[in-house]
């Protein structure tokens, strides 16, 4: 458990941003049904795993992803160093959820 928080955040921080102030309202819907499930998954993760573990596991999974479709969809750039800082937050997630597993 875990990812699938991890990856509800990343569509509801993608849903926030499109939603251009919750003017638009498909994303905010999205925003809003990512958001409640993001927020029960964590909480079903952190009766297996300590509060630290699951949140970082939720917010590195939620950032990485985020980042990583703005890369795809153009609406970031890709470099060398963010994709080295990116594989980073990867495995400080790997690394952190392996000492509870």
């Amino acid at each position: 458990m875990g990812a699938v928080p991890g990856a509800l955040e990343a569509v509801w921080a993608t849903a926030l941003g499109k939603s251009e102030g919750f003017s638009k309202l498909a994303p905010s819907a999205v925003f809003v049904a990512g958001l409640a499930l993001g927020m029960a998954g964590l909480a079903i993760a952190m009766k297996e795993l300590p509060l630290g573990t699951a949140y970082a596991v939720w917010v590195g999974i939620g950032a990485t992803l985020t980042v990583v479709y703005a890369m795809i969809t153009g609406a970031e750039t890709v470099s060398v160093l963010e994709v080295l800082f990116l594989l980073m937050i990867v495995g400080g997630v790997v690394g952190i959820k392996s000492l509870h597993a």
